[in-house]
Order: C-alpha cells, then sequence, then structure tokens
C-alpha cells in the first residue's frame, strides 16, 4: 500500500469514529496503532491478540530508537520475521514510537502473572508467565533458544539461555536480571547495540524474580521446534 493511501485510509478510520485530530502524539499513536490493525496480531493490557508478541510493556524493554528502526524496516532488523512491511510515513511512525514507548504496564488491569491463578501455579510455572509477558520472549524467543538479532554484538545474536543453569546459580542469575545488562560492544568504533536488558528488579519483586530463575533453571536442550519472536 502507497504511504498517501495509508495516511488516507487512517485518517479515514478517524473520521468515521468521530474523532478529531490530537495534538498527542501518544493519543495519535494508539490510534494509528488501532486503525491499522496492529490489534489483530498483538495485545496491549486485555485488548487484542496473542498471535504476536505482547506489548504491554514494550516501552519498557524496547528504547525508542529500536522501535523508530523496527517500525521503518522490520525485515531489515530480522530477516525471518513475519511482521509485515506497511511502508509507514514518518509522521506516523513517529507517533506509532511514541504510542509503543508509553506502554510500560499501566494497561493491565491485573498483571498476567498476579492472578489468583497464576499465584497458585507452581513457581517455574508462574516464571514461564512472566517470561513470556513481560516480554523476555521477544529477546531470548520460545524456551530460550535466543538467537535474535543485535547489532554490534559477537556472532550478532542474542545468546541462548538453553544452558544458563551451568554458567549462573540461582542467586547469581537472579541479580544478573534485576541489575540487567548492556552488552559489551564487538566494535568500539560503532554505534552501541541497540537491545539491552532492562533492570527488571524496577518491575518484578523479589518473588517474581525467583520465579523467572525457576522457569529458566527448567530448560533444557530440544532436538528441533527453535522459533524467535519480534518487538
Amino acid at each position: 500500500m502507497k504511504r498517501s493511501a495509508l495516511l488516507c485510509l487512517v485518517l479515514a478510520l478517524s473520521a468515521c469514529n468521530g474523532q478529531a485530530p490530537s495534538t498527542d502524539p501518544v493519543a495519535r499513536g494508539e490510534r494509528f496503532f488501532n486503525g491499522l490493525g496492529c490489534v489483530k496480531c498483538h495485545q496491549v493490557g486485555d485488548a487484542g491478540h496473542n498471535w504476536g508478541p505482547d506489548l504491554t510493556m514494550v516501552g519498557y524493554r524496547k528504547s525508542a530508537d529500536w522501535l523508530d528502526a523496527w517500525l521503518k524496516d522490520p525485515h531489515a532488523w530480522n530477516q525471518k520475521t513475519v511482521m509485515p512491511d506497511f511502508n509507514l510515513t514518518d509522521d506516523i511512525r513517529k507517533d506509532l514510537v511514541a504510542y509503543l514507548s508509553a506502554q510500560k504496564g499501566q494497561a493491565w488491569s491485573v498483571r498476567p502473572w498476579d492472578t489468583a491463578e497464576a499465584k497458585a501455579l507452581p513457581k517455574a510455572e508462574r516464571g514461564r508467565i512472566i517470561y513470556e509477558k513481560a516480554g523476555c520472549v521477544t529477546c531470548h524467543a520460545q524456551d530460550g533458544y535466543g538467537g535474535y538479532p543485535n547489532n554490534n554484538v559477537a556472532g550478532g545474536l542474542i545468546p541462548s539461555l538453553k544452558l544458563v543453569s551451568d554458567g549462573y546459580t540461582k542467586q547469581e542469575l537472579q541479580q544478573r536480571i534485576a541489575d540487567g545488562l548492556v552488552p559489551i560492544p564487538n566494535d568500539s568504533t560503532q554505534p552501541l547495540p541497540m537491545l539491552v536488558m532492562p533492570k527488571w528488579k524496577e518491575q518484578l519483586q523479589k518473588p517474581e524474580l525467583e520465579a523467572v530463575v525457576e522457569y529458566l533453571f527448567t530448560l533444557k536442550p530440544k532436538s528441533a521446534g527453535k522459533t524467535s519472536d519480534d518487538f
């Protein structure tokens, strides 16, 4: 779809809803997010679908610069992604970045791992929910396979977590997740890596961090089924 046609479509959707143009880029971005059909694949809070990664905390785990680069050309970052290139105009992309950057968990009425059902699960099972819904899966992939692209890091990929129990004690791993991690650049003359692990202690309490560690310690190599996620 051509850019001009895309812009006209979104503006027409807004007009049909009786909504006046907003001066707030976050509000405009939300309108574009819904109007362009992003909700058909992604969840924000309790709305949308879970075919693609949950974006409720995307603004905490991904920088605005990365979001902009991703929306500009998803396949330039990850050739294997199934997300289409929407050929967004600069203005629409800027508003979408503003909206997504604002998503830091506030859209949930109850966090998925804080429901009564989730709290009653074994610790590792609750940790799996946190891993998937908080968005660890979007960098480390389903079941911790890793292999997601990152710029200017050794091998160009985020490492697997399948053997994490061989390199860390539970206490060490919990501290690493709590404190976050900025990857060491592979080339000091090039731009810094755009994907970093945030300080999860700002979002998760100690029992939740313990649950994530318990889940990661259950991961074992499998012979097949390698997958990856985006956002």
